[in-house]
């Protein structure tokens, strides 16, 4: 269901929507469209590869996002109230394609079953290797890596900033951090950058994100025509890529320089 490599140093990275495989029984019930598989963050741990260097953890879903959304609350209320949004277990795509074919949907035993199934592990290991750093390092840095289309206009208009810092308007990390990431991405002029805008966190995010336990959390949304092509098959542009990981290094860095410099 997911991939877990603890690591020495306080920083865990983790890709909850990087995940691709649906299982056989739930692939049977849904439509072509779903089956493209085209709302994944393709390729983020390949693009993030340099944090093992780093000594950071990392957590990597296996499952698409469409069997379950481990970036949802688990009694999946809305994380952008008044706005249109996919939920813990989705029933449309981003461009409102049916998921199911008809008869298939899920019911609400069936959503319940996936919270359990697949939603609460990676949740427990995320929450257990959060501690375990804490208890080590005395305070730990989560980012948590997304990518989307760069254009879609069931959730903004226009194309989105290429890069798209979250961090709960402030509430899941120290000012310090949030800082810092900030300084790296106006330091450069290739890619545009909002904080706090469109995105400013999922589930993950606001619920672990507790700078005053020494728990700072900050979620990273790109654009993905920054490292890949935006079209089916959706293949890794490894020149794109190679461009842009300079600056995610230099940002996960500062970060964590923040974090030893005692916020």
């Amino acid at each position: 269901m997911f991939a877990f490599t603890p690591g020495t140093t306080p920083l865990l990275v983790s890709f909850p929507h990087a995940g691709t495989e649906i299982p056989p029984k739930i692939e049977a019930r849904m439509t072509p469209q779903a089956l493209l598989r085209a709302d994944v963050d393709w390729h983020l741990p390949q693009l993030y590869a340099f944090v093992r260097a780093m000594g950071a953890s990392t957590i990597e879903a296996r499952l698409a996002r469409h069997v379950i959304d481990l970036n949802r609350p688990p009694e999946d209320t809305s994380l952008y109230p008044g706005q249109d949004v996919t939920g813990l277990l989705p029933l449309d795509t981003f461009r409102k394609q049916p998921l199911y074919l008809p008869g298939q949907t899920p019911d609400a035993a069936e959503v319940q079953e996936r919270r359990a199934r697949y939603w609460q592990p990676y949740h427990d290991a995320l929450a257990a290797e959060l501690e375990r750093l804490r208890t080590l390092h005395g305070t730990v840095v989560l980012w948590d890596a997304h990518s989307i289309a760069s254009v879609m206009p069931r959730f903004f208009d226009g194309k989105l900033s290429d890069l798209n810092l979250g961090t709960a308007e402030g509430r899941a990390c120290a000012p310090e951090l949030q800082a810092a990431a900030e300084a790296t991405m106006r330091a450069q002029s290739t890619y545009t950058h909002v904080s706090n805008g469109r995105f400013k966190g999922g589930h993950i995010t606001r619920h672990y994100g507790q700078p005053e336990r020494g728990i700072h959390a900050l979620q990273l949304e790109m654009c993905q025509c920054t490292y890949m092509s935006e079209t089916a098959p959706f293949a890794y542009r490894a020149d794109l890529a190679a461009q842009v990981q300079p600056l995610l290094q230099r940002m996960l860095n500062a970060v964590m320089d923040a974090r030893a410099q005692g916020a």
